[in-house]
């Protein structure tokens, strides 16, 4: 305790604004972010957007895709301009961008805005990083890089469990609060000294085509690009819990018996995140892992502490699959929370290993280099991820899709989904006429469709991320030892 409590003393002041930075700017994002599938697709007349499966996927894919593909270039104009005033420009980005958010309601203008934001997040993260980076040294880095991951899933699973209380008065409220919350940041601001940064002195085009050749010079190293391709898969099964889980929980999943349950056990619990109605909002149920990473990634970091960093990953990639794979395996809430659980163990096990062995592959003299393409498998796994829940969920699994199909064999005529004629009246009127009540057409649709095959594409895209990984460390990296 002695030697953890002199290390925090090293820390200079720079190193804690930041963090208060990363918490707040984390809290804003994952405030709305963690409710934004549903706010996507869910019905116009409780204030979503009534978007579809694919327009939500593409919005969410390549909108965050770009969010951690801009820091390559974002990253130099921080140096290049300074951090201080990026940091300035990324909180106005951000703050007049969540205060749009409420305003565009078509897939067009929200698109737009969310790439906007994207902009701010990109502008935003590499400054961080580098700030800690810079802050630490050898005897200080890895307690201070432990602070900031826990920061930020801090920030993660607070931001959604607050703004969640906001839903109840309406949805434009959440991203009003998203825009409180990153507002602080400015005074914070005013208090953050820059720490040493090299000035470069060539054009900031020479600087963009420097960095883009030396990605080029990283990429040429076929290993690597294997690698990178294959953390990739990894990433576009990970991302299901922002993207599927949490439209899959709210179409299928019956949380009456979840909430009954902790009602009889803390019912000033459930007078907080119930709904009226005796339910319990998917979103809770999903940002359940960022408390579970909270809880336990320094024990399972010390668990796996001696583990090679492929094995690790394997591991991790294949537990998390499997948990991924399990969340909508059924439409039972507490199987779901359990296999959140595992999910999360594979997260923790696997995802923090990634950078570590980014690094030790690199060569002495192009660390910084190779560490400049972490992110990329980041990117085109948001791509994926962003197919998978849209085009793929749309057409398997989509209770709104396989409903249309259902009414459509059986002859059954109703009116198109429209401004006067929202998802709700659809689901109602659908009901009517199939003599069904909501619950019984749920169900009805689930042991005739059996949306939950998704399942079968979940597991086979982490769980061949982890044989590829496998059969990477066993036939290219030991082979060529």
């Amino acid at each position: 305790m002695a030697t953890i409590t002199k290390i925090f003393r090293k820390f200079p002041k720079t190193f804690w604004i930041a963090n208060t930075m990363e918490l707040f700017e984390r809290w804003a994002w994952y405030g709305f972010y963690m409710l934004l599938a549903n706010y996507l697709t869910k019905s116009t007349d409780i204030g979503a957007l009534g978007l579809s499966q694919e327009e939500k996927g593409m919005i969410m894919g390549i909108g965050t895709a770009i969010l951690y593909f801009l820091p390559i270039i974002t990253g130099a104009i921080a140096d290049r301009y300074g951090y201080k005033k990026v940091l300035f420009i990324a909180f106005l980005i951000y703050f007049t961008g969540y205060l749009a958010m409420p305003y565009c309601k078509s897939f067009v203008s929200f698109f737009a805005i969310f790439l906007y934001v994207a902009i701010g997040g990109a502008l935003f993260k590499p400054i961080i990083t580098a700030t800690v980076s810079k802050t630490t040294d050898e005897e200080t880095s890895s307690i201070g890089f432990g602070l900031f991951y826990m920061i930020v899933n801090i920030g993660a699973f607070v931001g959604p469990l607050v703004a969640l209380q906001f839903t109840k008065i309406s949805y434009e409220a959440v991203f009003y609060l998203s825009a409180i919350f990153i507002a602080v940041n400015f005074p914070i601001l005013y208090f953050y000294k820059e720490p040493g940064r090299i000035k470069s002195d060539l054009p900031f085009i020479q600087s963009l085509k420097n960095i883009f050749r030396n990605i080029g010079v990283a990429l040429s190293d076929y290993k690597f690009i294997i690698f990178l391709v294959i953390v990739a898969g990894f990433w576009s099964m990970y991302y299901q819990l922002f993207y599927t889980l949490p439209v899959f929980i709210d179409q299928w999943v019956d949380t009456h018996t979840l909430y009954n349950f902790i009602n009889d056990i803390w019912p000033w619990l459930t007078s907080k995140i119930g709904s009226p109605d005796g339910t319990i909002k998917a979103e809770y149920i999903t940002n359940i892992d960022a408390m579970y990473i909270i809880m336990f990634q320094i024990v399972v970091s010390t668990l796996i502490m001696k583990w090679r960093p492929l094995t690790s990953m394997m591991t991790g990639f294949l537990v998390c699959a499997i948990g991924m794979a399990l969340t909508v395996f059924t439409n039972n809430p507490f199987f779901i929370i359990a296999s959140i659980f595992i999910f999360g163990i594979g997260e923790m096990t696997g995802s923090p290993k990634v950078t570590e062995y980014i690094g030790r592959i690199a060569p002495k003299d192009k660390i910084a280099l190779y560490m400049g393409c972490a992110y990329l498998p980041v990117t085109f796994g948001n791509l994926m991820a962003g197919f998978i829940s849209g085009s793929v969920y749309g057409k398997m699994a989509d209770k709104l899709t396989l409903l249309k199909s259902d009414l459509s064999l059986k002859g059954i005529s109703v009116p198109e989904i429209s401004d006067s004629f929202t998802q709700t009246d659809f689901y109602n009127k659908a009901g009517e006429l199939l003599n069904m009540t909501q619950a019984e057409m749920t169900n009805y649709l689930w042991v005739t469709y059996h949306p939950n095959r998704i399942w079968y594409v979940l597991l086979a895209i982490g769980g061949g991320a982890a044989f590829l990984l496998f059969l990477y460390d066993r036939f290219l990296i030991r082979r060529l030892k």
